[in-house]
């Protein structure tokens, strides 16, 4: 591991980060249109994400700006103890070395995730996907140029421009220390990295969240928040998939074919259970499978569910650990909801499309973790720490 930068080093490099970003706007956009032009798939979301427009530009060099004003998360005390011998013990937060951060189509992660793992003070291991490319290479020149201008080693932030079987082999034996990888991207990124790393992996996880519409809700929201979750962004892991809509609800039939009639008329796709289907004369779901899918796409499963119990089940059974939110105007009924969900984030009356590090008060994510260790939802840069053990003695022996 490098020696450890001083805080004032590593948001200087930040900080001349986000005036390079400013300065290059032109060049970066014009390799992100190389990007663009060579992608040949049609995946709407990789697209999407795939696209670096001066929305997005604005977007990294504000996480760039906003992290160098943020404490520093290396070297928190968290525990102190005074042994009865007169031994001073601390747990203090602690870098951990080397990160690996492989993901798809998005080269703002070049920015944003690499500059919080740097701004942890870890060096960071890059590894972009193919169709990105120009677009990543470009923002990791600057990222040399911010640390040469700062005097600081460009080893800090390499990029790996490997294909799938060097990737494969990198993370099976890696030819320099990696103390954790982080997947962004799709489930079979996910699985592939899980399978091959022989390090920790923090996983990123699939959204496919869901919205419960209990029969005490108010209606204009419960419509308000499936549309945004729907068709604010369909690319982002925080994006609705599933509704539920407890039958218990004063003229439950009405609102389902109002909400089905709404997102018709934004272009979403709407699939039914069985009786959403024979009620609304909307394609019924091919199989039970359909529930566990996350969709990235203008679709949607509109379900019933006939009781709360119900409703937590079926999300526990088939959502990715993300995100769910209950419409309701009764408090406890939220609460026994949100404590028995086993998602990262839990809502009452607000869109899943919160589920966001810099809208939780982070200033930006790594990732949204969907696993329970170390960390569970955004990763701030407050999480992206190890611990280390300070012990100060005059000699005590046990």
């Amino acid at each position: 591991m490098s020696q450890l930068l001083s805080i004032e080093k590593r948001n200087a490099v930040l900080n001349r980060m986000a005036i390079l970003l400013e300065q290059e706007r032109v060049n970066i956009k014009s390799a992100n249109h190389q990007d663009l032009t060579n992608y040949s798939g049609g995946d709407l979301a990789m697209e999407k994400r795939l696209l670096v427009d001066n929305a997005k530009i604005d977007g990294m060099i504000l996480s760039l700006q906003q992290l160098a004003s943020q404490e520093d998360p290396v070297g928190q005390i968290r525990f102190d103890f005074t042994h009865e011998n007169g031994l001073k013990i601390y747990n203090k937060t602690a870098a951990f070395g080397t990160i690996l951060i492989i993901y798809e189509s998005r080269p703002d992660v070049t920015v944003e995730a690499g500059g919080i793992a740097f701004k942890s003070g870890n060096k960071i291991l890059l590894k972009g996907g193919k169709e990105s490319l120009q677009s990543n290479l470009k923002i990791v020149s600057l990222w040399h140029q911010s640390l040469q201008d700062n005097e600081v080693s460009t080893d800090w932030v390499e990029y790996l421009n490997y294909n799938r079987e060097e990737t494969q082999a990198f993370l099976e034996k890696p030819t320099q220390r990696v103390d954790l990888i982080v997947p962004r991207g799709g489930e079979n990124l996910i699985v592939f990295t899980k399978k091959h790393a022989s390090c920790p992996v923090i996983v990123s996880g699939r959204g496919n969240n869901f919205v419960y519409v209990h029969s005490e809700a108010d209606l204009d929201q419960a419509l308000s928040v499936i549309i945004n979750g729907k068709t604010s962004n369909i690319s982002v892991c925080n994006a609705l998939d599933k509704v539920l809509i407890d039958t218990n609800l004063g003229h439950w039939e009405v609102f389902a074919k109002t909400i089905i009639g709404e997102l018709q008329q934004r272009k979403v796709t709407v699939l039914g259970d069985e009786t959403i289907s024979k009620l609304a004369a909307v394609p019924q779901i091919e199989s039970e499978l359909v529930w566990y899918e996350e969709f990235l796409d203008y679709k949607i499963v509109i379900g019933i569910t006939n009781s709360n119990k119900e409703a937590i089940d079926t999300i526990n059974k088939y959502s990715g650990g993300h995100s769910a939110s209950i419409i309701t105007k009764n408090d406890s009924v939220a609460q026994e909801f949100m404590e028995n969900v086993d998602t990262a984030a839990v809502y009452q009356n607000a869109s899943t499309r919160f589920t966001d590090g810099g809208q939780f008060g982070l200033g930006g994510e790594l990732a949204i973790s969907t696993d329970k260790l170390h960390q569970r939802g955004p990763i701030g840069l407050q999480h992206l720490v190890t611990n280390k053990w300070y012990i100060y003695g005059h000699g005590q022996i046990r």
